[in-house]
């Protein structure tokens, strides 16, 4: 072929493989992909190399146009993937399972139908008691992604999401510090003679770990705070050198909190709300000009002054304080961000196919129970009880009764 032609732009539109059906899934589902409307999302749920996979497998996906553009995934692109593209939303919330990467709205609540399965996030600052209860009334099974968990007890989601977070973590606060009108003209990192940017990273998990890693590469001082010892062991491990650490000792934080240019808050509660760790008189004593980001914002956030903003209007200044509180931080890094939801949901979506359907996984896989909190017209999460005045129902029991 001419090197030429074959550099053309026009070759994306050359005739491509017929695709071949390599396995056939035991029984077939149709798979929803809507165009995300709220939260400012960029990202998809299944990007087309994942599309491609599971149609092999004799599982249809419909796409509602345009739904992969913010992370650069184009209508073509999911056709040639085998996707059933449809300018009709109708169309795409009447399948089986519906893939979103932001909760749904009332208004979308309503195209539901009994019976249906739901897989989202469950943004605490966000969701109210009008959502729990739209759900239920549509008898809809509800999974929360980032509560799904691995054989090993871990949360995939929430450490591919955490990873993208800790770095994306440093490098805002970076642009917060150089901020030409409420930032301080400081660099992260030192230069000869002049001292670093001192940093607080409430939690020692996975968004810390890639966040201390960012940090110290730009050059940053570091300081980690968190209760579970074993947590700051490990990191330290990981790190390869000795690091400032502590247990969330109040006085001791205040302390720290006085002194720092940046104060990140990385806690992940496994059941509910995030703890608040560091109260309004605690941020008053904090530098002005310095820079919080919540990353547990999405789930209620971990400073008391905490507020969910958007890409759009990210930061509020509060005591002089620089609050950054965008709860879909990975959407700024959209189409990185897709890939790896994507690669967890369809390990689901095939053992789901292989099973029969999804409700067999349900009863077999006790990582993908603990990311149910609404089952058939059942409140299934205790958390989410207590905090709305809903009943309660333990899943297991309900489980239990239908086998």
């Amino acid at each position: 072929m001419d090197s030429s032609y074959a550099a053309s732009p026009q070759r994306e539109f050359l005739t491509q493989p017929e695709m071949l059906e390599l396995y056939r899934a035991k029984s077939s589902i149709k798979i929803g992909i809507p165009l995300e409307s709220g939260l400012q999302e960029n990202r998809v749920a299944l990007v087309p190399v994942s599309v491609s996979n599971l149609v092999a497998r004799g599982h249809q996906v419909y796409v509602e146009s345009q739904s992969g553009a913010k992370a650069h995934y184009s209508d073509i692109d999911y056709s040639e993937a085998g996707a059933i593209i449809t300018h009709n939303r109708k169309t795409v919330f009447e399948c089986d399972i519906i893939l979103k990467v932001a909760p749904p709205t009332l208004e979308e609540l309503q195209w539901f139908h009994p019976n249906q399965v739901l897989v989202s996030p469950l943004n605490f600052p966000i969701i109210d008691s009008e959502y729990i209860q739209a759900l239920r009334q549509k008898r809809v099974t509800a999974i929360a992604m980032e509560y799904l968990q691995a054989d090993d007890g871990t949360f995939p989601l929430v450490r591919i999401m955490s990873e993208i977070a800790g770095i994306s973590v440093v490098q805002t606060a970076a642009e917060l510090l150089s901020h030409p009108k409420q930032g301080k003209g400081l660099l992260l990192g030192g230069i000869s003679g002049v001292p670093p940017a001192k940093v607080i990273i409430l939690g020692a998990g996975v968004v810390a770990e890639y966040a201390t890693r960012a940090a110290l590469a730009l050059g940053a001082s570091v300081r980690i705070f968190d209760d579970n010892i074993h947590k700051l062991i490990r990191i330290q491990n990981r790190m390869g050198r000795q690091l400032y650490t502590s247990s969330l000792n109040p006085i001791t934080l205040t302390q720290q909190l006085m002194t720092a240019d940046v104060a990140i808050g990385a806690i992940h509660s496994k059941t509910g709300r995030t703890p608040l760790l560091v109260s309004e008189e605690m941020i008053l004593q904090m530098k002005p000009g310095s820079v919080i980001i919540d990353v547990s914002i999405d789930q209620g956030g971990c400073f008391e002054t905490s507020q969910v903003t958007t890409h759009d209007q990210p930061i509020r200044l509060v005591h002089g304080v620089i609050h950054y509180g965008v709860p879909n931080i990975a959407s700024k890094v959209a189409r990185t961000a897709s890939i790896g939801i994507s690669n967890i949901i369809t390990t689901i979506l095939q053992q789901a196919g292989d099973a029969g359907g999804i409700e067999h996984v349900i009863y077999s896989h006790k990582g993908l129970r603990n990311g149910i909190y609404t089952y058939k017209g059942c409140l299934t999460n205790e958390y989410l009880s207590q905090r709305f005045g809903i009943k309660y129902t333990n899943l297991e029991l309900l489980l239990t009764a239908t086998t």
